[in-house]
């Protein structure tokens, strides 16, 4: 049998699930300016597979590579890492 390829995988939060079986995820990296070494704060957004649909916005996800499943689609959610905290809206303030 043949075992899959490393694959590449990243921890991000989700911050967009209005799509059926997709989220928008955004991947935060810092990296070392090459000139004034001073670290800058770089984010990519990537649209990933979500079969249940069972991620929320603001749950941190891991995500990995996989085939093209459709035009802006490469990544697939693998495990939801933290749940989003929900906030209840309070009867106090209508």
């Amino acid at each position: 049998m043949k075992e899959k390829a490393n694959r590449k995988q990243f921890v991000g939060t989700v911050i967009s699930n209005k799509m059926n079986k997709t989220v928008v995820v955004v991947v935060e990296r810092l990296v070392e300016h090459p000139l004034y070494k001073k670290y800058v704060r770089r984010r990519k957004k990537c649209m990933a597979h979500d079969e249940e649909n069972a991620c929320r916005e603001g749950d941190k996800v891991l995500i990995e590579e996989t085939r093209p499943l459709s035009k802006h689609k490469r990544w697939r959610v693998r495990k939801i890492l933290e749940r989003a905290k929900v906030l209840e809206k309070s009867s106090e303030n209508q």
